[in-house]
Parts: C-alpha cells; structure tokens; sequence
C-alpha cells in the first residue's frame, strides 16, 4: 500500500517542486524590481510604505481569484510578499503595547507583515509617543472592541497626536486561561488587560468566583507574571502562552465566540485614495438645541454614509462632548471633500485623523 501510495504522489510532489521553483523565481524578480521602485523613490522622496497600493495589489489579486485559495489567504500572502520586498530597503519600526504575545503585537504583524522591527511598549501612550518622536516608523493601538466598545485612552490620545491614522486591521479575539501547571491548583487570582476581563466575566463568574481579579497593562504582561507566580493564572492569546512557557487550562473563554477587536495603524504618511476608504474624524459643536444633527447633516445632504459614531466627554465639566466618526470614502473624493468642507464651517472642533484603505 505504501509503494502505491508514493508512485501515485511522486509526480504531483514533482509538480510542485516545479512550481515552487517556478514561485521562487518570480518572487526574486519582484524582489528586484521591488528595490528598482525604491531607488526611484529615493530620488523623490517617496514613502516605503504606500497603503493605498499593497491595498490595490491585493484587491486586484482577490478580484482575479478564480481557485481554491480563500480572499483571506490572498491578503495574508501577498502581505507578507510586500512586507520582505519593503523590508529590502529598510526594515519599518513598529510599536506597539507589549511585551511579546499581545493581540496588539497580532494586528500589527497581520498589517505590516513580519519583516519589520517590532518595538514593545508598556502602554498605548508610549506607542503614541514612539511614533510622534520618530523612534518607531508606525504605530499600532486597539480602538474598539465588538463586545466591549471603545479603549478610551485611545480615543483620548488620537485627539492630541500628531499622528495620523493609515490603516485598520480587525482581529478575532480568543482568550484562554493559562498557568504554569497547566491546572488552578494553588493559584488565587487572574490577571489580564481590564477589557479581556470584561470580556470574559461570565465565564470567570460561572467557573471560578473565588479567583481575585486583577488588571494588567495588557494580556501578555499578564502571561509574564503568571511565568514568575504559581498563584497567578492569567487570560491571554495562545501565541502569549507560547512564548512564556505556560499550559493552558481551558481556551477560548471568551463570552463571545464572535469577539474582535479594531486596531489601528499610526504614522506620519497621509495615503492616496485607494478605491475602497474610510475617513477618520473628531468632532465637537456648541452645546446648543439640534448641534448634533446640524454637524452631521452636511454628510447626508452628500451622500456619504457614516459607518461609526461614538461620544466622550471633553473633560470641561460643562457636559461638552466629542464625537468621534467613520464615513465611507476618502476625504480627497468630491463628495466627501465637500461634506468635511462644511462641516469645518460648522464645528467648534474638527479634526481629520485620516483616509485609509478599509481593512482588507
């Protein structure tokens, strides 16, 4: 049975080895007219990183796909294709909270590849603080989870920065419980990021009550401690419990099996319109009767669709808010330019954190 089996896989294995030859020397190819790009764009200035072309790239290549590969698997590819290429020149510095491990870390390998620099933070102001002082190229900060909401600080430090906002990435979120013994035997509390807390109260509430929980500055901090203490399990990613030598004890205890959280991506490059964006805004109006629908007016009289809107405080004690939005399109696109134009006018605060192609 054995020697049937090989002689009928021995010439599909030949197959592939051909083709992968084949793969091998296309990619080569574009390797080097990878770097021919980069010479020409050091003679002009031109950012490594253009979001709204790897973006087109591989729109295009997912519009095209005709065999049995998922549009998923086409991004992920073709994103690490790009990632080495760019990384030919220079290899970007990315921040984001650390340390090893955290979902932040996940999105930002998923959106800029592996070929980069990682630089870990120990919260989401000193990846801000990263990027604005040049220490890392892009930042990568959580906004929002599906079960959740918003991370506030987050929203609060994208109304200071002078960084911009050039691309999303959404990640599913799967918690597990871990510990050094793979078991709870002798461990009297959990620790993990306030959110991932929150995201899996009623699991924590139906099968152990008795742990005492704690918040760290994020999951795979939480990983770390637990790596030191015995009485310390902590909620976190599979990857975390990999890299700090931890069992885990029950997976997936979110209490949504569908959680996810939005990321962004922070730098100091603007993107072109790409053919599928989104625009980013803060916005705040005079604390007077009918504000709200006379500052988001000017989008519908436009016909651009509004795909988030959430509220903060402005901390003045007068019950003053910013409102922070989604629309659909980028602000160089006619309608949209003409919308924001407006609501310019009509603000007592706006500002545009940026136009990005939408996740892929």
């Amino acid at each position: 049975m054995d020697d049937v089996l090989a002689q009928k896989l021995a010439p599909l294995r030949a197959r592939i080895d051909a083709i992968d030859a084949e793969v091998f020397a296309l990619l080569t190819e574009r390797a080097r007219t990878a770097l021919a790009v980069g010479e020409v764009k050091q003679h002009v200035s031109g950012p490594v990183l253009r979001p709204e072309r790897e973006a087109q790239v591989i729109r295009r290549l997912q519009d095209m796909n005709t065999g049995p590969l998922p549009g998923t698997a086409i991004a992920a590819i073709w994103g690490e294709i790009m990632s080495a290429c760019r990384a030919l020149e220079e290899p970007a510095k990315v921040a984001f909270l650390g340390p090893q491990g955290t979902y932040t870390e996940v999105a930002a390998l998923a959106h800029f590849g592996h070929a980069v620099d990682t630089v870990p933070c120990i919260n989401f102001d000193e990846v801000f603080r990263a990027v604005e002082a040049g220490r890392a190229d892009f930042g990568m900060v959580a906004l929002e989870n599906s079960n959740e909401g918003a991370v506030n600080r987050v929203l609060d430090l994208l109304l200071t920065t002078s960084a911009k906002v050039l691309g999303e990435r959404s990640v599913p979120v799967h918690h597990c419980l871990m510990t050094r013994s793979g078991t709870l035997d002798g461990v009297v509390r959990v620790r993990a990021h306030p959110q991932a807390l929150a995201q899996c109260q009623s699991w924590l509430s139906e099968h152990r009550p008795d742990l005492i929980r704690e918040s760290a500055s994020s999951n795979a901090e939480a990983a770390r401690m637990a790596a030191e203490d015995p009485t310390v399990a902590a909620i976190a990613s599979e990857q975390a419990a990999g890299l700090w030598d931890l069992r885990i004890v029950a997976p997936h205890i979110q209490d949504d099996p569908h959680n996810r959280t939005r990321f962004l991506a922070i730098g100091h490059i603007e993107p072109a319109p790409s053919g599928k964006d989104k625009t980013s805004l803060i916005l705040a109006v005079p604390n007077e009767a009918g504000a709200v629908y006379e500052m988001l007016k000017p989008l519908a009289d436009n016909g651009v669709s509004m795909t988030r809107f959430e509220s903060r405080p402005a901390r003045t004690g007068q019950w003053e808010y910013y409102f922070y939005v989604d629309i659909e399109g980028h602000q160089q696109d006619a309608k949209v330019a003409t919308a924001l134009a407006v609501l310019k006018s009509r603000a007592a605060f706006f500002k545009v954190l940026g136009s990005y192609p939408v996740a892929p």
